[in-house]
């Protein structure tokens, strides 16, 4: 039996347009001319000046002094500070959450980049007596914890050390990496394979292992991992667990992914 076609979604092209001004000049490091977004959006000039005054009228879009070419407007930057990104991943991913904390019976938590720290903004409990203790709203160094690993995935040396600096990197155990070019070399490996882990690096007797949560575009915007005692939590099945949690963490990255860049 031949698989039934589905019927496009239907949508507003000028809507759609303007969507579009808006994400191009958001990732142009220049203003964007008048011309060239009558050639990407393969209209004629009036019809985009149309769309971009609009824009500009609400304040999505601004001219610098002297020019007519555009760049971002205030009323993007007031959106973008007043919306809660954090509270948002975890409306998203909280379920995912639970599910890899069930499935594993072992503490999950979800993280966000938070300066030089790894900030956990959820969390869901295993039902061991002797469970981890992470809680929502700790901070943990970004260069020695897997998530914050995670988070770090794709920096290479020279941004880790505008990050953290030249010198060495405090130490919290005998594992701790505190070299930036270690560190810059296994966050390398994190991002081929697809996962961190944490070998007792910041905490003691402690393993845990976390994948970066994607976007469409490649775009690190959190992570989410397990954490449990090197005793329960044998070397061995760091595959296994990271093969489930690597899933996950892509099932959350096509959630918050717009539906026309998911493959």
């Amino acid at each position: 039996m031949p698989a039934k076609k589905t019927s496009p979604v239907p949508f507003i092209q000028s809507l759609d347009r303007g969507l579009t001004i808006l994400h191009v000049v958001a990732l142009s490091k220049q203003p964007v001319s008048l011309g060239d977004l009558s050639e990407l959006l393969k209209i004629d000039r009036s019809s985009a000046f149309r769309l971009a005054q609009t824009l500009r009228r609400r304040g999505f879009l601004a001219c610098p002094a002297g020019r007519k070419d555009y760049i971002l407007g205030s009323a993007m930057w007031t959106l973008s500070h007043q919306y809660d990104w954090s509270n948002m991943l975890v409306r998203v991913a909280h379920q995912q959450l639970k599910l890899i904390a069930n499935e594993l019976n072992e503490t999950a938590h979800l993280a966000v980049r938070e300066g030089k720290n790894a900030l956990f903004i959820d969390s869901a409990h295993a039902n061991h007596v002797i469970a981890v203790a992470g809680q929502t709203g700790e901070l943990v160094p970004l260069y020695c914890t897997a998530h914050g690993k995670a988070l770090l995935a794709d920096a290479d040396e020279r941004e880790l050390k505008s990050q953290f600096g030249p010198s060495q990197l405090q130490k919290y155990t005998q594992s701790t990496i505190t070299s930036i070019q270690a560190l810059a070399a296994e966050c390398l490996e994190i991002k081929k394979r697809g996962f961190a882990t944490d070998e007792a690096e910041y905490n003691e007797g402690m393993r845990c292992v976390a994948a970066p949560i994607r976007l469409a575009d490649g775009s690190i915007v959190g992570s989410i991992g397990i954490s449990a005692p090197e005793s329960r939590f044998l070397k061995q099945q760091y595959p296994k667990y990271a093969k489930k949690i690597c899933k996950v963490a892509e099932d959350i990255g096509a959630l918050l992914s717009p539906p026309d860049q998911k493959e």
